[in-house]
């Protein structure tokens, strides 16, 4: 165990310890009396002194020192009870310590390091056991973790370890956190200090490594920086958790809606180290025997099965989980099989000395397992199980049928597309159908021998029957089976018909662009030349479509549901796309084709790791992921003839994706020779297409209407190839390639493609976004970051847009100037002001665009914007935000998108001349904001004396205009200065969207009036305090009130800002602007150059604190 460092001066004292290994750092010794030279008279003296002195009496035999380079100080760090125990902790730091510890310049400097990974590991062992079991300890990690990240509350911290983090060189001992959603780590030594906080969702690599200097680290990649993190004590089980981390964040990401409702881990607070444990337990147990998503791990056993065929015991695990009981060998190859419960009908325990048990079941097959550790256990939990499982959904009408078709409705097609339009001739003598029989008896044979359905043993021998290639008559029952979806049909009795019914007569989009595809799938054959093949792919489609509305429809879904259809009756179809599309396809068929592009990443991988001698050739492989694409999405079909595709779909649903990628590579090691000779991808890719042209299937029964003849078909000159031999060839060569290997890459590459389509996206949008402001190049990208990491824990699409509250968060951290108080209203005004479509929401763009202004416009640009910021109204109209005209109707107006696009024009092209008058109470809110805003300045007090003499000046001038107006009442209003200014806002005027009409405005008269109104009545004294405005007046107050149906305008109309009271007094924005020109310290205030990285590096630190 390891042992906190503690100084000893003398490693020979007394000879009492022999060192048995040693080198420049570390010493391993065993202490005298111990080992061979026990026996001596030295041994003796030590074993009595470890017998009678209490204060050696628990020495243990094997001690492990750690000495300060040139000096005589040497420090313990490690004991163990045997020479096995202490070897594992001495190769330990030999691996993972000794290499480092040359990077140091002094050995206090090594010394130091040595001892905090020591303690580090000492608390790490702690910690081993789980938060359940010292939860003290773990809660203080917790209080730790938030107290250096500062991190939002609802932040969970999942696990931590003890580590290195390598800097350049030296690496710094400390500690990283695992949570929810970010990595962390944080490291103080030597007066050094490093903390490192990332979310998970910008990790573009996470992988294992190992360098010379590094024995085996775990490197992360982070916005294109690499971060190495060594001398973990466990190592595996950290970068596993890691993994799960950042799969799980990537989930959330992109599917929160269905995430939050299906995945176990929705929960936040659910997720643990030992809950991650368990979720990949599950993953990867329904993976492998190809069950439903309701079925999870309950327990394991490790025990021996008898085999008949081969007449052997084979040693493997057995998994039981709520309505299967599975068997895989040690290898996982040589053989496993899958027993569904419900065909248990009894289990016996024949001989308890063998500790085995027999498990009965339908149709007179037994099951002998021996060697199992706790049997009785298993046998109680089997006889339990299968005692629950009597609900009719698991009954079955005929146990002895070979198909299960269960609750169907009666327009579904209970017969493959290929039995009707091509049924099987059993006197046709032909040679290619006498070899189809051939094939069929060799099944029959595999059937009896190693039984046949759910419950039948699959080897490698069925692995080889399946290269050869399958019986057109046994296609869909195998498909089926191979791919578990028989599972998914017997465990949803009648689902499908319940789907038809409720999505007949539906209409969606997903709808239309199945009926737009129904008839470019597989055109050619003659069962998509009639209604009954037409009318079955548009069923199970639709149903599809209904049944998983994140997909809905995609291309390439009836390609594949074509193929499925002509070996498979109707319901089974829809299982074998479901068991595609949500198992063995992961992310295929959506927008992003997500998983597509990752195992287009895995398929380069393996390219560079197996044809070297084409990435030499070529180094830019990214030409064959577009050419791969098809291959992949449709799984060969839109490249082969369909006779010859469907062999490949035989090695795909018992393969998984991994039939896939050899192939893939067996089509590029065939061309070899041809490919390095093109110059360019168009050579390359003629070379690829005259390939396919050339595969040929000279086995297919299939008659010459329905096989699919290539343009070559006849020319002799032209080499075939068969897909047998293909297939077998990819087998051969490319066999090795494990499907836990594969799996691994898709998870590591995952992050990589998730990160390059980030990045395009960013790229794209600033790119626009850099044409309109002045920010650099570096400054876009760390706000484009700031505004898309406002809240991690939103999904994909709500993270690139901002409501009020997220606004108001993000740009009181980004403001240049300290508003206090008015922040809030601040915050809220500039919010209504950006969102220029009126959705209630905020995109990079616009928030950038005004962003720009406050930092880098001119000081006539940003008193413009602050003197609109105060025309906005407090809230939406009625307490209900405006929708744009797309989301606000089903029907698009394109009327309404005009008139918009030419508003937009118009508002580019805004003069201060088209501004709206400011009423008195905007006014003063105007005027209090700019004293908050120059609250705190070195020249505060000028300041303020100056808006005390533009403000003084403002409302001289328009004591001038009233006394003006009051002596010449009888003149027209646009004589006088306040009503000179009507017409500016006249509605015929093109204004900008933000002059909506205030709330000020619309309490203190509710429609705008008339110019032969205004000069009926004269104002009084009181209209012209600040006070007049908190007594509105009502519609129906004064019949001068109602204005003439000419001149009537609505409320949401730009002239309704400046509408106000008679005798109320406003200012016009060249008013105000000329005023405050004249003020040197206002014109210097605002015209002074903004930080603009302190700004963002402020914000930076402080988004995580704000995002509660």
């Amino acid at each position: 165990m390891w042992l906190k460092p503690e100084e000893v001066l003398l490693k020979n004292a007394l000879k009492l310890w022999v060192t048995e290994k040693s080198n420049d750092y570390f010493v391993l010794q065993r202490r005298r009396g111990y080992g061979e030279d026990s026996g001596g008279l030295t041994g003796l003296l030590v074993g009595t002194l470890d017998t009678v002195l209490d204060s050696t009496a628990k020495v243990a035999p094997f001690r492990i020192l750690h000495q300060t380079p040139d000096s005589q100080v040497y420090w313990t760090i490690a004991c163990g009870a045997s020479l096995e125990e202490i070897s594992q902790h001495w190769d330990w730091l030999q691996q993972n310590i000794v290499r480092t510890l040359s990077v140091f310049d002094s050995g206090e400097d090594i010394t130091s390091f040595v001892q905090g990974k020591i303690r580090g590991l000492i608390a790490e062992e702690g910690t081993s056991a789980g938060d359940e079991e010292d939860p003290e300890r773990f809660r203080e990690a917790v209080l730790r973790f938030e107290r250096l990240f500062g991190l939002p509350q609802r932040e969970k911290l999942v696990t931590y370890f003890s580590c290195s983090y390598w800097r350049g060189r030296v690496p710094n001992q400390g500690w990283i956190y695992l949570s929810t959603n970010f990595l962390c780590f944080y490291s103080y030594m030597l007066g050094n200090e490093v903390k490192l906080v990332y979310p998970w969702d910008e990790v573009s690599r996470l992988e294992r490594t190992s360098s010379v200097l590094l024995a085996e680290s775990i490197r992360v990649r982070v916005r294109g920086e690499d971060h190495f993190f060594s001398m973990l004590l466990r190592l595996q089980q950290t970068y596993l958790i890691m993994q799960q981390l950042a799969d799980y964040a990537i989930v959330r990401f992109f599917d929160k809606e269905t995430f939050h409702a299906e995945h176990p881990l929705a929960n936040p607070l659910h997720i643990t180290q030992r809950a991650l444990e368990i979720h990949a337990r599950n993953q990867s147990f329904r993976s492998f025997f190809r069950l439903p998503q309701e079925e999870n791990l309950c327990e394991v056993y490790e025990s021996f099965l008898w085999v008949p065929f081969s007449h052997v015991n084979t040693l493997g695990k057995i998994c039981v989980s709520e309505n299967y009981l599975c068997f895989a060998s040690q290898d996982g190859s040589q053989c496993h099989l899958i027993i569904p419960l419900w065909e248990v009908f009894s289990v016996e325990l024949p001989d308890r000395s063998s500790r085995a048990l027999t498990v009965c079941l339908r149709g007179k097959r037994a099951l002998r397992f021996s060697e199992v550790r706790d049997f009785e256990r298993l046998a109680a939990t089997i006889r339990r199980k299968c005692g629950t499982l009597g609900s009719p959904q698991h009954c079955i009408t005929n146990p002895d049928e070979e198909g299960v078709m269960v609750g169907q409705s009666q327009a579904v097609s209970t017969e493959a597309l290929m039995n009707v339009f091509h049924p099987h001739d059993a006197e046709n003598l032909d040679p290619k159908m006498l070899k189809e029989r051939m094939k069929e008896q060799s099944w029959q044979i595999h059937f009896a021998e190693y039984g046949r359905g759910t419950g039948m043993f699959c080897t490698k021998k069925t692995r080889d029957l399946i290269v050869r290639g399958v019986p057109e008559t046994l296609r869909g029952e195998l498909w089926m089976l191979f791919s578990g979806a028989v599972h998914d049909m017997i465990s949803h009795p009648g689902y499908y018909g319940r789907l038809l019914e409720d999505c007949m007569g539906s209409s969606s989009l997903a709808c239309d662009e199945i009926e737009r595809d129904l008839h470019r799938s597989l055109p050619e054959h003659p069962a998509f030349q009639s209604d009954t093949g037409i009318s079955a792919l548009r069923r199970v489609l639709t149903a599809y479509a209904h049944r998983n509305p994140k997909i809905g429809y995609c291309q390439a879904m009836n390609i594949l549901t074509s193929v499925l259809l002509l070996y498979a009756k109707e319901e089974e179809a829809f299982w074998l796309l479901v068991a595609v599309c949500e198992r063995m396809l992961p992310d295929y068929f959506n927008r992003r084709i997500i998983g597509a592009l990752v195992d287009q990443a895995v398929f380069e991988e393996l390219i560079r790791e197996h044809l070297t001698q084409l990435t030499e050739h070529m180094t830019d492989l990214s030409f064959f992921s577009s050419v791969s694409l098809s291959w992949f999405l449709t799984l060969f079909i839109s490249v082969l003839p369909i006779e010859s595709a469907v062999n490949v779909v035989d090695c795909f649903f018992y393969d998984g994706i991994k039939a896939i990628l050899q192939l893939g590579l067996a089509v590029l090691d065939y061309n070899m020779d041809n490919l390095l000779c093109c110059n360019d991808d168009a050579e390359a890719v003629t070379v690829l297409n005259r390939f396919f042209d050339s595969v040929t299937n000279k086995d297919s029964p299939l008659p010459a209407t329905v096989q699919q003849a290539s343009a070559t078909a006849n020319d002799k000159s032209i080499q075939k190839v068969d897909i047998s031999d293909l297939i077998k060839e990819a087998y051969e060569k490319y066999g090795d390639i494990r499907t836990e290997e594969v799996e691994n890459m898709r998870k590591r590459n995952k992050l990589y493609v998730i990160q390059t389509l980030e990045d395009t996206t960013k790229q794209n949008v600033l790119r626009v976004v850099a044409q309109d402001v002045k920010f650099s190049a570096s400054q876009l990208d760390e706000l484009y970051l700031l505004f898309k990491n406002h809240d991690p824990s939103l999904p994909y699409l709500d993270q690139y847009q901002l409501d009020q509250s997220q606004f108001s968060s993000l740009f009181n951290l980004l403001q240049p100037w300290t508003t206090h108080t008015h922040s809030r209203s601040l915050a809220r005004s500039a919010f209504h002001l950006l969102d220029e479509n009126g959705d209630g929401l905020v995109n990079f763009k616009e928030f950038i665009c005004g962003l720009d202004i406050l930092y880098n416009r001119s000081f006539t640009e940003k008193l413009k914007l602050l003197f609109k910021l105060h025309l906005q109204p407090d809230s939406a109209e009625d307490g209900v935000i405006r929708k744009c005209p797309e989301r606000g109707r089903a029907k698009v107006d394109l009327q309404e998108y005009l008139k918009q696009w030419q508003e937009d024009l118009q508002r580019r092209e805004e003069n201060i001349k088209d501004l709206p008058r400011i009423n008195q109470v905007q006014f003063i809110s105007l005027t209090k904001t700019l004293y908050s805003v120059f609250h705190g300045d070195e020249e505060e007090e000028s300041l303020y004396r100056a808006v005390a003499r533009v403000t003084s000046l403002l409302l001289r001038m328009e004591e001038v205009g009233r006394k003006l107006q009051d002596s010449s009442p009888q003149k027209t209003p646009q004589t006088t200065p306040t009503s000179t200014s009507q017409p500016e806002s006249s509605p015929t005027k093109p204004t900008s969207p933000e002059s909506e009409t205030p709330a000020e405005s619309r309490s203190t008269h509710d429609q705008p009036e008339s110019p032969v109104s205004q000069h009926e009545t004269a104002p009084s004294h009181s209209d012209i305090t600040p006070n007049s405005t908190s007594h509105p007046s009502t519609p129906t107050s004064s019949p001068t009130e109602t204005s003439s149906p000419v001149l009537d305008t609505p409320t949401d109309t730009p002239s309704s800002p400046c509408t106000v009271r008679d005798g109320d007094w406003s200012f016009s924005f060249e008013q105000i602007l000329a005023s405050l020109l004249n003020e040197p310290s206002v014109v210097r205030f605002f015209e002074r150059v903004v930080n603009t990285d302190t700004l963002i590096t402020r914000a930076r630190k402080n988004q995580l604190k704000d995002a509660h």
